[in-house]
C-alpha cells in the first residue's frame, strides 16, 4: 500500500516557518498540522506566536488552541489528534503541512511510536519531583546526563518534566531514551515525507528574536500575562513555565524590572533556538534551506515547492499554476 503524502516544515523560532507553510498551503491546496508544544494552549496567542485568522488567510490550522492552560497533555495525546486530523485532511483529498519546532512532535508522526504501552513509575516520579523542588532543577539535569547524555544535551534544565520521564525510562528500562530514539530512526517512516528545514545566518536569526519579542510586548503580551493569572492559572503549570510567561509573571510578583524580563526572554528565546537547531541538524532526511542564500522570499518558495513535487512524485501542477 502506498504511503500518504506528508510534508513538514521545521527549523528554529522565529525563522519564518508559519508564513512559508499558509503560502505553501494555498499552493498545494494543503491544510496546517501545528506541531507547537505551546499553540495547543487556549488563551495564549501573543507570547506563543500564533498566526491570527488575519494571517492565516482561510487556510485551516488543526492542533492550535486544543486544551486549557490548565490541562495536561502529553506527547502520546499530541500525536492521537494530529494523526487523526492528519487522516482527515487525506481523505479530503488534500495535502497536511506540519509546521513547527517541537521536535518530539514530529518524530511522534513521523514514526510509529508506541505511547500507549509506555511504563510509568508514579513513586519514582514524585521522588524526582520532590529532589527537583529541594536539590535544584540543574541536581537533576545532572542525574541525567550521568545516564543520558544525549538525551541530558537536547533537554533544558527547566523542562522538569521530560527530565524526570527520562530518567524514568532509564530506571524502568536500563536503556536511555536516545537509545530508542536510534532505533526509531531505522524504523521507515509511516508517510511519504518531504521534510524542508528553514536556516538563516545565527546573528541575523538571534536580530529576529530580538525583534519579535518586542513586537510581543508592543502586541499586549503584558496584558495577555495578567489575564491568565487573573483568570487562576499559577507559574507552576507547565503552560505558564513557557517562554514568555515565566519571565513576566516574574515581574508581575515583583521578583525583577520589565527590563529584566524583556531581555531575560530574549537571552532564553535565543538558546532555545540554539537547542532546536542542535535537535533538528541531528534528524535524517530534512532539506536544509538557507533563507538568507536566497535572492527573495519568493525565491523561497519556489524552491520548496519544487522540492515538495519532486520528492512526493505527486503532479500538483493544477495548484501551483495557481499559486
Amino acid at each position: 500500500m502506498d504511503k500518504k503524502p506528508l510534508v513538514v516544515i521545521v527549523g528554529p523560532t522565529a525563522v519564518g516557518k508559519t508564513k512559508l507553510s499558509i503560502d505553501l498551503a494555498k499552493a498545494l491546496n494543503g491544510e496546517i498540522v501545528s506541531a507547537d508544544s505551546m499553540q495547543i494552549y487556549r488563551y495564549m496567542d501573543i507570547g506563543t506566536a500564533k498566526p491570527t485568522p488575519e494571517e492565516r488567510q482561510g487556510i485551516p490550522h488543526h492542533m492550535i488552541d486544543v486544551i486549557d492552560p490548565d490541562q495536561e497533555f502529553s506527547v502520546a495525546e499530541y500525536q492521537r489528534l494530529a494523526t487523526k486530523a492528519i487522516d482527515d485532511i487525506h481523505r479530503r483529498n488534500k495535502l497536511p503541512i506540519v509546521v513547527g519546532g517541537t521536535g518530539l512532535y514530529i518524530k511522534s508522526l513521523l514514526y510509529p511510536m508506541n505511547f500507549t504501552d509506555a511504563s510509568y513509575d508514579p513513586e519514582l516520579r514524585k521522588q524526582l519531583q520532590h529532589e527537583a523542588e529541594v536539590m535544584g532543577k540543574e541536581y537533576l539535569h545532572k542525574k541525567l546526563q550521568a545516564v543520558d547524555p544525549k538525551t541530558a544535551a537536547r533537554l533544558h534544565p527547566n523542562d522538569v518534566r521530560r527530565v524526570i520521564r527520562a530518567l524514568e525510562v532509564y530506571h524502568l528500562t536500563g536503556k536511555p531514551m536516545s537509545e530508542y530514539n536510534q532505533e526509531l530512526e531505522k524504523m521507515g517512516y509511516r508517510y511519504n515525507v518531504a521534510m524542508i528545514g528553514l536556516t538563516m545566518d545565527r546573528a541575523k536569526l538571534y536580530e529576529r528574536i530580538n525583534q519579535r519579542v518586542d513586537q510581543m510586548i508592543q502586541k499586549g503580551l503584558l496584558c495577555e500575562v495578567k489575564r491568565l493569572l487573573d483568570k487562576g492559572y499559577t507559574r507552576d503549570m507547565i503552560s505558564m513555565q513557557g517562554l514568555g510567561y515565566k519571565e513576566l509573571i516574574d515581574y508581575f510578583q515583583g521578583k525583577i524590572s520589565l527590563e529584566e524580563a524583556i531581555y531575560v526572554l530574549k537571552r532564553e528565546t535565543r538558546r532555545y533556538a540554539k537547542r532546536q537547531l542542535t535537535w533538528f541538524r541531528a534528524q535524517k532526511d530534512i532539506e536544509w534551506i538557507n533563507v538568507d542564500e536566497l535572492e527573495s522570499y519568493q525565491a523561497l518558495v519556489e524552491q520548496c515547492l519544487a522540492y515538495i513535487k519532486e520528492k512526493l512524485n505527486i503532479n500538483f501542477q493544477n495548484h501551483l499554476l495557481n499559486s
